[in-house]
């Protein structure tokens, strides 16, 4: 693989660590801003709306310039949220941060899959995404983590400020590395709409947006229901979550050599785990055995079936920028939907369990939503 989709992975780490990082700091931030939890879970659901709405408006108003030029934009961007989220003052000011770098990093996902699949042969090209998507799972397993240290030792801003200059850091490798055969395609705005005409690419959206919502339904409040159902300790949260990260990048590294050949198979097999675990999860969270075995069932599954994700898209319509963005934010909707989904359970008395139970009715839907699809190998 060429060394550049590795660099495009290092991008993408910093900007789902932004994404995630939230998700270690829930109780600090909760504090800190006087608001509940389920407040601060709102911030992911800002995050994931933003990127759902703004990242293909952004992307449609960069079609004109080449990918390189596009993609150091939006790091510039995302900097400028990350930064103010690391200086917000109130609520309303951290919100604005979160739906400012949603925005940038939306059309930053997209941008880099399809410079990524402009570097290999048509048939590596779900390898090529896994590799670049390596760096959201790197980032469960050490972003995530590290903020939430971090948070509790020195701050949440100060982890808000770590992935600012990480993210910057970044975009100073991308322009002085992103070789310039990666930048000759400009794309012509009338193809890449035409490929919103193909009915299969909206249903390979559809089970993506429900993959992610289930996920994330669950995973946005791990660090609560972790703490207080399961009972473990705050100190400990880190480990568990970096313990999700690592089973993410494991279900990544083999779904990624897979997803080109068996992108059905996959998402039929791994939606179902997702399922079982989610459903463990809720009957048995009060027993520490039983989460753990479900944080790592969660993680080799849910976001880890992005390649896949990926490969389905491409085959029903190509590895165009405004198709992948588009798919980011399907993506993030899910995860605006589970989070959401999820708050809002444990708003209406339904307990800390609840976003669990509404993880594994997505995932149902998921499944539904393949079987149309089950004796067709490409979407």
């Amino acid at each position: 693989m060429p060394s550049m989709i590795y660099l495009l992975a290092v991008a993408i780490f910093a900007m789902t660590t932004s994404e995630f990082m939230v998700a270690g700091m829930m109780n600090e931030l909760a504090d800190d801003f006087d608001v509940s939890i389920p407040s601060i879970g709102y911030f992911i659901t800002a995050y994931a709306g933003a990127m759902v709405i703004g990242g293909p408006i952004l992307t449609a108003t960069l079609l004109h310039i080449r990918r390189k030029q596009a993609l150091l934009s939006l790091v510039a961007v995302f900097f400028i949220g990350q930064a103010l989220g690391a200086m917000a003052w109130n609520y309303e000011s951290m919100m604005l941060a979160r739906i400012i770098t949603g925005i940038a990093s939306s059309a930053a996902f997209g941008i880099s899959v399809s410079i990524s699949a402009s570097l290999v042969p048509s048939h590596s090209r779900g390898k090529a995404a896994s590799i670049v998507l390596a760096g959201l799972m790197i980032a469960t397993v050490i972003g995530l983590p590290l903020t939430t240290v971090i948070a509790q030792y020195f701050g949440w801003r100060m982890s808000f400020w770590v992935v600012a200059v990480v993210v910057l850091l970044s975009g100073i490798l991308i322009q002085g590395l992103l070789p310039s055969s990666a930048q000759k395609d400009q794309v012509n705005v009338q193809d890449e709409l035409a490929s919103f005409q193909n009915p299969h690419l909206w249903t390979a959206y559809a089970t993506s947006m429900l993959i992610i919502g289930g996920t994330f339904a669950a995973f946005s409040y791990f660090s609560p229901i972790l703490t207080d159902v399961t009972a473990f300790s705050d100190a400990s949260i880190p480990y568990l979550l970096a313990l999700y990260g690592i089973s993410t990048v494991i279900g990544n590294i083999v779904i990624g050599r897979l997803a080109d050949r068996f992108t059905m198979r996959i998402l039929v097999t791994g939606l179902s785990i997702l399922l079982a675990a989610l459903v463990l999860f809720a009957v048995g969270a009060e027993n520490k055995w039983i989460a753990v075995l479900s944080i790592i069932l969660i993680g080799l599954t849910g976001v880890a079936m992005n390649p896949a994700m990926i490969a389905r898209v491409m085959n029903a319509a190509g590895s165009g920028t405004m198709v992948n963005t588009v798919h980011t934010s399907f993506i993030t909707m899910g995860v605006a939907i589970g989070s959401s989904f999820g708050g809002i359970g444990i708003s209406s008395g339904y307990g800390l369990v609840s976003p669990l139970w509404v993880g594994a009715c997505l995932a149902v839907f998921g499944l539904l939503s393949i079987v149309p699809y089950l004796q067709k190998s490409k979407v």
